[in-house]
């Protein structure tokens, strides 16, 4: 087998080193194709989306100006001046919207390119029109990319009984198939010919070529001789790479350089913005089949074959690491294992990866469940490697190297600890049934349960102390998330039920929010704690501090002795790890996280790991690595490093140390506070950036879709759709 090839002993220790370069290279490049790409395709999108959008809106607001011109200036020969002008502005209009949203994008594309071609061959010929042209013929064939409407909506179409739909869809997919290549390469012989041809104009008169660089073409780092030098070498060599397509990526990136240099130093010009766009598309999306590139990567796969690429049967002799946990950390181990000579096998009581920070959305109503939850098989659809268990496990074997999942065990060679945490009572768990924290979706569909039902049982009761009492909503705990769980629930009754209920008033309700600490969110600057206590005031929490809470029951709470009057109660004040550390017998802290080495493996057990929720690491500057979705990602990842790195004999990584990217909270629909130590945001700014942090964590385009147009609905209207009463 290939893998194989690897271990064979005429395979050195160069060989190694250059194969690992090369991966590392790929890595970088599909890093680009996956997470750059999306972001250059829908840049590009919206540069010609307001470039024509402007101009129709223009002639719009001066009908009778654009008239004459179509008339007069931009007659069009085979086409009346009124019929010329109304098509071109439909065509502005609704084109720019459609490709802007990726909806119907190849037909947009089309009209538009049809447009840019009319203009430039009827009447005014400029550079930009070429550039219009050429960017809209790459998604008449390729179509928009991942962040658009058309690529989730393609698959229901092809099955749906819209006329033409699936035929339609086969044929935009043979043209891509087809035609892309072909597209790639007139792409690649376009923009080199260009450069190909100011490379030998300057090597033509290579005199005249060091004169403007002394002169006039001045580039501050570069004397004008090796300026001139490596402007006529590289405008020489890389086109002729580029069209061979022969270290594609690697060629088209002196020519970004250069032309950045141009740009910023000598000569700035629309132009270069548009070569920026085109040669940013060779190095995202590469070269395409038709291309020298294409069979050398095929020659490196076969040589590099493992992960991802490989064949399910290639697997089975491998090591086998077990990964317990489909949380944020869990994830990251076996994403980073993607590529490693090893059989991956996560296991999880549940099939879905839950984003646990918008769980407080589901129970205020704010969000569906299948909004923050994505199912782990459909992550890891293309990673060959990952096998997918779903299963509680009771119980670790260290000596036997196995994991107990019900009535079965699983042998592991690598086992990583990844179970994450779950509310603690601190010891008071009968307080359990009154009131319920937030860990997983059933916890939050229970409180939304309770939360609605306290307003319809208000409605109903004749009681007037019964209302007050249903009304009272007491949140115990002042971090994060009982933050935006208070925040959440008064708006809830503020503004998001107001005129539906006849007997009540939802606004009256009481929500308290209660921190034993002396201020909230404990873990921020002092100054950004009040701003947000501030902020819920504002929005009628009631925010006590300073107060513990004594007894939790059916009736209320007492808080420093004193009685409130609470049908409904909510609890955000801790969180204990699962029972990883009893089933290693391992030493852990009070709250039940297993302390770990600084490689993140056990003390004792060289082959188990534990990251996440589930881990005490003093790797944040000697303190503990705080409970973050960021911070679990990274731990899950570094371990992947320290695993690859035993499986292929190389020296390990340095020891973890947490990258602290910063911390968010919200308090209301255009509250928050951010704080990146450096940096410090609090109200509408922050509150932005929440959203926008928010819903690029969120697995799967689906969600981060469904998520923002929900969000989007609800700021404008204070209406939810999921105000639904489920359970018993």
């Amino acid at each position: 087998m290939a893998v194989l090839a690897l271990e064979q002993p005429g395979n050195n220790r160069l060989f190694r080193t250059l194969a690992r370069l090369v991966e590392r290279g790929q890595d970088l490049f599909q890093f680009g194709e996956s997470r750059l790409w999306p972001l250059l395709d829908l840049m590009i999108r919206l540069w010609l989306a307001q470039t024509f959008w402007v101009s129709g809106i223009v002639k719009i607001a001066d009908w009778n100006q654009a008239l004459y011109l179509a008339a007069n200036e931009y007659p069009v020969s085979w086409m009346d001046p009124v019929t010329a002008a109304t098509l071109g502005v439909t065509v502005e209009l609704l084109g720019p919207v459609m490709l802007l949203f990726g909806l119907g994008t190849r037909f947009a594309a089309l009209a538009l390119l049809a447009l840019s071609l009319v203009i430039q061959f009827a009447y005014l010929a400029l550079a930009v029109h070429l550039f219009w042209a050429v960017l809209l013929g790459w998604y008449v064939v390729m179509g928009a990319g991942p962040i658009s409407l058309d690529r989730p909506l393609a698959r229901g179409l092809a099955s749906s009984a819209v006329p033409f739909a699936a035929a339609l869809i086969k044929v935009f997919a043979a043209t891509r198939v087809w035609l892309g290549p072909v597209y790639n390469l007139f792409l690649r012989y376009w923009i080199g010919s260009i450069f190909l041809a100011s490379g030998l104009t300057k090597l033509d008169d290579y005199a005249a070529t060091r004169f403007l660089f002394e002169q006039e073409y001045r580039v501050p780092i570069l004397s004008p001789g090796l300026a001139a030098a490596m402007s006529t070498f590289f405008e020489l060599a890389c086109p002729v790479l580029l069209v061979a397509g022969l270290a594609t990526r690697l060629a088209a990136l002196p020519l970004i350089a250069m032309t950045l240099v141009i740009q910023f130093s000598y000569q700035a010009h629309i132009d270069h913005f548009y070569w920026l766009l085109l040669l940013g598309l060779i190095v995202l999306r590469g070269p395409g089949k038709l291309s020298l590139d294409h069979p050398l990567r095929s020659k490196l796969h076969d040589l590099l074959a493992y992960g991802a690429d490989m064949a399910p049967a290639m697997v089975d002799g491998l090591p086998r690491v077990v990964i317990v946990g489909g949380g944020f950390a869990g994830l990251a181990a076996a994403r980073g294992l993607a590529k490693a000579r090893c059989k991956v096998v996560l296991i999880d009581q549940r099939n879905y990866h839950l984003f646990q920070p918008l769980l407080y959305q589901v129970a205020t109503a704010g969000l569906s469940p299948a909004d923050i939850a994505t199912p782990i098989r459909g992550l890891f659809r293309e990673q060959a490697n990952a096998t997918v268990l779903l299963g509680r496990v009771t119980g670790v074997d260290p000596a036997a190297h196995t994991v107990m999942v019900a009535d079965r065990t699983i042998a592991y060679d690598y086992l990583v600890l990844a179970t994450g945490a779950q509310h603690s009572y601190f010891g008071r768990d009968e307080w359990a049934p009154f009131a319920p924290g937030l860990k997983a979706v059933e916890d939050a569909t229970d409180i939304r349960r309770r939360l609605l039902s306290a307003f319809e049982r208000a409605e109903n009761s004749e009681d007037q102390a019964e209302r007050s009492r249903l009304l009272t909503f007491v949140i115990v705990g002042g971090g994060p998330t009982g933050v935006e769980l208070a925040g959440a629930i008064a708006e809830l009754a503020r503004r998001g039920m107001e005129r539906e209920f006849r007997n009540i008033d939802p606004a009256t309700a009481r929500v308290v929010l209660v921190q034993s600490a002396p201020r909230l969110l404990p873990t921020f600057p002092e100054t950004l704690s009040a701003i947000a206590a501030k902020s819920l005031s504002e929005l009628g929490v009631e925010v006590r501090l300073g107060g513990a809470v004594e007894t939790v029951d059916g009736d209320g709470v007492v808080i420093s002795s004193q009685r409130l009057e609470a049908r409904t109660v909510f609890w955000a004040a801790g969180v204990i790890a699962s029972p990883a550390a009893k089933w290693l017998g391992a030493e852990a802290d009070r709250a039940g996280r297993v302390k770990v080495k600084a490689d993140l493996s056990v003390p004792g057990f060289d082959t188990i790991f534990a990251i996440g929720d589930t881990a005490l690491a003093d790797a944040w500057h000697g303190k503990p690595v705080p409970g973050l979705a960021p911070a679990a990602k990274q731990g899950g990842g570094y371990v992947a490093q320290v695993i690859r790195a035993r499986l292929d004999g190389r020296a390990a990584p340095g020891p973890f140390r947490y990258r602290h990217l910063g911390s968010l909270a919200t308090i209301g629909r255009k509250v928050a506070v951010a704080d990146f130590s450096w940096l410090r945001l609090s109200g509408t700014p922050a509150w932005w950036l929440w959203g926008l942090v928010h819903i690029f964590f969120l697995a799967g385009m689906r969600n981060r879709i469904s998520v923002a147009l929900d969000w989007f609905w609800a700021y404008l209207t204070f209406r939810s759709g999921t105000r639904l009463i489920t359970g018993a």
